[in-house]
């Protein structure tokens, strides 16, 4: 979830979020007592820390992507977990 070549695209990242990326774009699973494993990438997700909870979503990015477009999907992607959130409380 960076880019090619990974180590420009991750300098890049680094100089345009002003946050630490944390759990977002990592594996999470489990192994259950059977041996069982389930995992996942962490591309939609939200965590609480200090009492504030932070919501992280992405879209993909190539060559004809339209910025305006992939940040609308992330703005919606978002959304989606916010009112997952909302129907929970």
């Amino acid at each position: 979830l960076s880019g090619a070549p990974k180590i420009r695209a991750c300098e890049i990242i680094n100089e345009l979020e002003n946050n630490k990326r944390g759990i977002y774009g990592g594996a999470v699973g489990y192994i259950d007592f059977s041996g069982n494993l389930d995992t996942a990438i962490a591309i939609r997700l939200c965590f609480k820390k200090n009492g504030r909870v932070f919501v992280r979503s992405g879209a993909g990015i190539v060559a004809d992507s339209v910025p305006e477009k992939e940040f609308e999907e992330c703005i919606n992607k978002a959304k989606a977990v916010v009112e997952a959130l909302k129907a929970a409380e």
